[in-house]
């Protein structure tokens, strides 16, 4: 009984587990006349302009909220649940934008104080135009780094330098440097800059170019910043080792920096050595504690802070600066400069780096955001974020701050003390605030040094990228390769070129893949409808007489050549070269038969006995083309080419009727692969071989009916919605025509014509074959016609 049951059971599962379809064999015209084809209506231009212009007062209010975010989240603030958390986030966050600000003002190469204003102003406007709630706004070391490179290009040192004999007399050979000018230049050459980036974001926006950043891959976006990392670290170890050297910029700089810093290592200054590498290794190691006990901690330890005050208490306490000639940050305006104009003459020179500044800046602001969004699963607007990055910087540039993104550090500590919305970033910017107004000339007395060793220690995690690199390799060399490129050619060429030859490497492995894309020969598993590779599998037999080819790219201009060349290896023969070789013979049959030494009988040719060793002639032997002008109508001469020829011309041989090319995985044609594929066609309807194509895309179809494909000779029915339909009408239209005709392989290429060879070879201007090809292929004396062909052609 339990047996029986058993086997029952069985018998449903495997019922179940078969598909049985009987349908007809569909090609293309067949399946169309079947199921009527809905010609795709596309709305009119009318329609379209309704549906913009459409307004209600829901509308009007979608657009404001899409423009201002603030009018969506603020009237849904969560008071008593939020707003804690918020202050407090808002207050460790505020502590440690403004030291950031102050060391990366060093990568920008301004005065200190300046970095206090760009980690307050971009706050203010982002806090109403910026959709991620989680992001802290401000300096960021890479993009300062940018900045930096700029302003030392344009304001280098050599430009203010005084004639120090006019100076107090004491050493006439040392050249002193005009600081003020200098650095109210600087000052004003990155607040112009930052205007710049802020209206090439804020057209990036209205133009909707957010999808930019799709193109900035991971593994490019990665080996981007592990070279900025790289970059701000030896920009940052003269200031902790104190060592003055020149600003150097361009290509291979960051070379040049570290050759000429350790050149002069013996000028280091001690004191804020020591302050540097100390506050290196605390700020690493308790930020490790940090990491490795997140759950038992409640709010991060502040540890940048803590030791900053330490510092400045230490250095103002021993005197560092009277004593070991230490490096202070020694003047940081309290109260705000009032808005200056930027210099628009200015903009010529820097609008390059401009470019690629805005969409850096925006590229990591809106990576890092997209993280906590997907984190605590919000949305957010990328064309809105390129608008509201970029009045934040127009706003910020007047105030003579340098662009703001974000950090991802300082990110990381707003969302970690438990940030919930943008309120938190506006309570950091009143933090940064009363360090401007009240607390700036507390912090006078810090080692640069100090600053610098900040910066150094936030670089962790984007050094730690590196070992990224062997888990990309086994996944993907592709990837592995472009974060190795870009890194590469981010650290040798800096960072703006370094992320726009990353972005073409990234663009050209795309074309190369599409390039050289996969196929192979397909087979039928027995009893299926299913077609696999012929190589990957062992019961896989292919048709007899007809081979399958699958082409796994679009077709387009680039891979025609690769498209051929796989036919070739496919089929194993070249259709051109069989048609010609094809030809000579039976040149030389023809010859043969005038001389009378062969005869042509209804079922082929007979060579007439005892001439044998004449008819075999060599291959090398020069055609002379008069004795084809013989007419030869009333012969018909049937070859069977797959037989023994009895004349020596070497034929490859065609063991198929039939070719079908599987399309399913191409996505679209140009024009050029158009005119290909019907050169193919004709290449082997001419070799009696019929060109089939199957589970093509619909939108395929149309592409080639616009593009004029379908004639007399290629025809809607050669088109099979699959393989295996494709397979059915071929068995079926041999066995019928096996019926039919007992000598099927014997083909008559003269009867349909019955005038000389030579016109075979003649009359194809219609054929539109690459001329060029058949003239290289001809082993034949290329007679006069054919010269005219050629010209024709290429005048057409």
């Amino acid at each position: 009984g339990a047996m029986a049951a058993g086997e029952r059971a069985v018998e449903p599962l495997a019922e179940l587990s078969h598909y049985v379809v009987a349908r007809p064999i569909y090609s293309e015209a067949g399946f169309q006349d079947e199921n009527e084809r809905r010609p795709p209506l596309p709305p009119t231009l009318r329609e379209r302009a309704q549906a913009a212009c459409r307004c209600s007062r829901k509308r009007a209010f979608q657009i404001t909220k899409s423009f201002l975010p603030i009018l969506g989240w603020l009237p849904n603030y969560r008071v008593k649940e939020w707003l804690i958390s918020d202050i407090i986030s808002g207050v460790s966050t505020g502590l440690v934008a403004t030291l950031q600000g102050l060391a990366y003002a060093l990568l920008v190469a301004v005065p200190v104080g300046y970095g206090l204003y760009s980690a307050f102003f971009p706050i203010l406007t982002y806090f109403f135009l910026g959709t991620s709630r989680h992001i802290s706004v401000g300096p960021f070391p890479v993009v300062s780094l940018m900045v930096g490179s700029v302003v030392l290009s344009m304001a280098p040192d050599d430009n203010f330098l005084i004639d120090s004999s006019n100076a107090t007399g004491t050493n006439v050979t040392e050249t002193l440097i005009d600081t003020e000018s200098r650095d109210a230049q600087r000052v004003l050459i990155a607040s112009t800059l930052t205007f710049l980036v802020g209206i090439l974001q804020v057209i990036f926006g209205v133009l909707q170019i957010g999808f930019i950043v799709r193109y900035l891959a991971d593994p490019l976006v990665g080996g981007f910043t592990t070279a900025a990392a790289f970059q701000v670290l030896v920009s940052q170890l003269k200031i902790v080792l104190n060592v003055s050297t020149k600003n150097y910029n361009g290509v291979l700089s960051i070379i040049y920096t570290l050759i000429e810093t350790f050149e002069k290592i013996g000028t280091t200054n001690i004191a804020d050595l020591i302050a540097g590498l100390l506050t290196i290794v605390i700020c690493v190691v308790v930020k490790e504690i940090n990491d490795r006990f997140k759950h038992k901690i409640p709010i991060p330890i502040p540890i940048e802070v803590i030791v900053t005050i330490v510092a400045t208490g230490i250095s103002y306490a021993a005197d560092f600066e009277k004593k070991y000639n230490a490096g202070i940050v020694k003047s940081i305006p309290s109260g705000f400069l009032p808005p200056e104009p930027p210099d628009v003459s200015l903009f010529s020179q820097m609008i390059a780096a401009s470019f690629s500044i805005s969409i850096v800046a925006y590229a990591i602001a809106v990576s890092v955001g997209k993280v906590y969004a997907t984190k605590y699963d919000y949305a957010i607007d990328g064309n809105q974020e390129f608008i509201a990055f970029g009045i934040s910087n127009i706003f910020s540039g007047a105030f003579s701050c340098f662009v703001a993104t974000t950090a991802l550090s300082r990110t990381a500590v707003q969302e970690s003390t438990g940030g919930k919305s943008q309120v938190a970033g506006i309570i950091s910017a009143g933090i940064v605030l009363i360090a401007i107004v009240a607390l700036g000339k507390l912090l006078e007395p810090l080692q640069k040094s100090v600053l610098a060793a900040v910066v150094i220690a936030n670089l962790k995690g984007m050094f730690m990228q590196v070992f990224d690199v062997p888990r990309l390799w086994r996944q993907n060399k592709v990837d592995a390769a472009i974060w190795v490129f870009t890194c590469v050619a981010s650290i040798i060429l800096g960072l703006d070129l370094g992320l726009l030859a990353g972005l073409l490497f990234g663009l050209l492995t795309v074309v190369l893949r599409v390039q050289f894309p996969s196929w192979g020969g397909f087979g039928n598993i027995p009893g299926t409808d299913i077609y696999k590779k012929v190589k990957d599998y062992k019961n896989v037999i292919e048709p007899e007489g007809v081979k399958i080819l699958r082409f796994s790219s679009p077709i387009f201009y680039a891979n025609i050549d690769g498209l051929k060349s796989s036919l070739k290896s496919t089929v194993g023969f070249d259709a051109v070269k069989v048609y010609n070789k094809r030809l000579k013979a039976l040149r030389k049959i023809q010859k043969l038969i005038k001389k009378g030494k062969l005869k042509a009988t209804k079922n082929g040719i007979i060579s007439e006995p005892g001439v044998n060793n004449e008819a075999f002639e060599t291959d090398e032997e020069p055609e002379d083309n008069q004795d084809l002008q013989v007419p030869t109508k009333e012969v018909e001469i049937q070859v069977d080419w797959n037989s023994e020829l009895p004349v020596k011309v070497n034929i490859p041989k065609v063991p198929i009727h039939s070719l079908i090319l599987d399309f399913g995985a191409v996505t679209f044609l140009d024009i050029v692969a158009v005119r290909s594929i019907k050169t193919i066609i004709r290449e082997f309807e001419r070799i009696d071989v019929r060109v089939y194509f199957a589970s093509y895309q619909d939108n395929l179809i149309s592409q080639l009916e616009r593009s004029a494909f379908f004639d007399d000779t290629v025809r809607r029915d050669t088109f099979f919605l699959t393989v295996h339909d494709a397979v059915l009408y071929i068995r079926n239209q041999m066995t019928y025509s096996e019926n039919q005709d007992p000598i099927f392989e014997k083909i008559s290429l003269m009867q349909e014509s019955k005038e000389p060879i030579e016109f075979t070879e003649t009359s194809q201007p219609d054929d539109e074959l690459d001329v060029q090809e058949e003239v290289c292929n001809l082993e034949l004396n290329v007679s006069i016609t054919y010269t005219i062909l050629l010209a024709l052609s290429l005048c057409l």
